[in-house]
């Protein structure tokens, strides 16, 4: 085997279409673009969501929804996830950085603990935000909820 000897595999390729090569090669005259219009010429570019002058579906579909300029979005951590961060770092407190540490937040992320899951341990729970439930579950377990 060389490397000149190589073929693509039998009907893998097909061979390119040659258009405006005269009447005798089938796609000679307007070499398939139709007749007139824009796109019969050269230099055509028609713009995005472009449909040939009909309405385009951008505009035929109603405006909907809306976007509060300043809503708040926390990641939600739950309690069996700090549970799990205690009992690791054999920490009192548990802050953002520990979150961040464990892959469940981001560096800038705000922090919302939820109370899914138990918790056995007495904690300092550092974060953004608590539900009723997380916090009275901390309480319970005799730690502590803080909000920054």
């Amino acid at each position: 085997m060389k490397l000149e000897n190589l073929t693509p595999a039998k009907g893998s390729t097909k061979s390119v279409k040659r258009v405006g090569r005269g009447q005798g090669s089938g796609k000679g005259g307007t070499a398939t673009r139709g007749t007139k219009g824009a796109q019969a010429r050269a230099g055509y570019e028609h713009k995005i969501g472009f449909e040939g002058g009909q309405m385009p579906i951008q505009r035929r579909l109603p405006k909907f929804g809306f976007k509060n300029p300043n809503r708040v979005e926390y990641q939600a951590v739950n309690l069996s996830s700090i549970q799990a961060i205690a009992e690791k770092n054999g920490a009192a407190t548990v802050n953002p950085d520990d979150f961040k540490a464990a892959g469940l937040a981001a560096k800038t992320d705000l922090v919302k603990v939820l109370g899914n899951g138990e918790i056995s341990l007495a904690v300092e729970v550092v974060a953004n935000a608590f539900s009723k439930s997380a916090i009275a579950k901390i309480e319970a377990a005799g730690g502590k909820a803080t909000v920054i």
